[in-house]
């Protein structure tokens, strides 16, 4: 695994073979990191980040690299949860806040709003398509936020009314969502 960008950038972490996540290709993360600090948010501007399914907290990490003030990253697998913890150790940062735990019963009870929700959930997940309604169902982005559900190429989006555009990196599907000041 390795930072793209920011103060870490450069930096590698091992991850264990063991490991069942399926990580952000790190042409991919490039990419969608500056789609991002390009044309939507800059991160480094007290932004606060959650990180739904953050398997290897590889996105986690680079939130924090680019100056996010807060980055929330929930993973239920426990070992991806203690090499999320592992790394934030390493790093000496007070700004990444794991939760071993599951992503629907944290988006559940959560009260606290974001400006960049990154949800990186498996493929297959049957409930995969729920995830865009229950982030705004729930009020989880602030005013201008931005919301990234990395997906297969069978799903489609462009029908949800916060929907801004897809990007496609290989086999790696980005959609983009926003939710725009009324």
């Amino acid at each position: 695994m390795r930072v793209i960008g920011g103060i870490y950038k450069r930096r590698r972490f091992d991850v264990p073979k063991t490991f069942k996540a399926r990580p952000t290709t790190d042409f991919a993360k490039e990419n969608i990191f500056n789609v991002i600090c390009n044309n939507y948010l800059d991160l480094d501007d007290g932004v606060t980040a959650l990180d739904l399914f953050a398997g290897t907290g590889s996105i986690s990490v680079e939130l924090v690299s680019r100056g996010c003030d807060k980055v929330i990253s929930v993973e239920k697998d426990p070992a991806h949860y203690s090499f999320i913890c592992k790394v934030m150790e390493m790093l000496k940062t007070d700004k990444c806040f794991p939760i071993r735990g599951d992503v629907f019963k944290f988006l559940d009870s959560t009260r606290e709003k974001f400006d960049f929700i990154f949800a990186d959930p498996p493929y297959a997940l049957p409930n995969l398509a729920d995830i865009p309604r229950i982030i705004f169902e729930k009020d989880l982005l602030k005013e201008d936020g931005i919301f990234i559900l990395e997906h297969g190429k069978e799903n489609n989006f462009e029908d949800n009314p916060h929907f801004i555009e897809r990007r496609v990196y290989g086999s790696v599907n980005f959609s983009i969502f926003s939710k725009a000041k009324d």
